[in-house]
């Protein structure tokens, strides 16, 4: 194995944003099967460390590729466009008023206790990300780079907001 290799090439996988998660779980316990430390208790120290970072470096290939937004920043990388998501925060006005006008939306059915409306947000916003991410699927299979940058940092975005809204739900359960 080569440890230069990029994730998919690892997993035998063409690179690309749309994959068959089953496929992929079934080609990361392939690897893991053979690289696992446990294979390897009664080999030399040497080959017990070479399993161990191989064992990791399988795992965090599989954690990348199998969270679409994960997935999505590793291609842009391999693509060589750098989202600045430390950097850049600026978003259009009319994708921040819609940030702004969904916290309040949670804030006000959390004050209130209203786990129902909450789940309807949820819910919303699950479907609206999951049509993003078949936008952002197009953008890559058409090499629109440059878009997907954009998609990639507004579904960042997306994504924490459904985060807090899980954390609500939670926190109302407790």
């Amino acid at each position: 194995m080569d440890f230069r290799a990029d994730h998919f090439s690892l997993f035998g996988l063409n690179p690309g944003f749309r994959l068959d998660l089953s496929d992929l779980d079934s080609r990361y316990r392939d690897i893991q099967a053979q690289v696992h430390p446990d294979r390897f208790a009664n080999a030399g120290d040497a080959e017990r460390r070479l399993s161990m970072q191989w064992a990791t470096h399988a795992n965090e290939a599989y954690q990348t590729l199998k969270k679409p937004l994960d997935r999505a920043k590793y291609l842009l990388h391999l693509a060589g466009h750098d989202i600045q998501a430390e950097n850049n925060t600026a978003m259009p006005a009319d994708f921040l008023m819609e940030q702004m006008e969904w916290r309040e939306a949670v804030m006000e059915a959390r004050n209130g206790g209203d786990h129902h409306e909450l789940e309807h947000l949820h819910n919303r916003l699950r479907g609206d990300i999951l049509g993003r991410y078949e936008e952002l699927g197009s953008l890559f299979d058409a090499g629109d780079h440059a878009l997907a940058t954009d998609r990639v940092r507004r579904l960042m975005f997306l994504e924490k907001l459904l985060n807090e809204i899980d954390d609500a739900l939670a926190s109302l359960e407790e």
